[in-house]
């Protein structure tokens, strides 16, 4: 199970920074589920409260 955080501290911050590779995943609204991995620098975190 996953864990929830209230904001992205420097512990967290350094943690995804340090990722190679990760997942994205997304769900339509008719239930289909799509998980995509996702690699290099594309994920970025902006502030304590987002990753886009």
């Amino acid at each position: 199970m996953g864990k929830q955080y209230p904001t992205i501290d420097d512990g967290i911050r350094a943690f995804i920074e340090q990722q190679h590779v990760f997942f994205v995943g997304t769900a339509a609204a008719d239930g289909r589920v799509n998980i995509s991995p996702k690699g290099q620098d594309t994920l970025r975190v902006f502030d304590a409260n987002r990753v886009p």
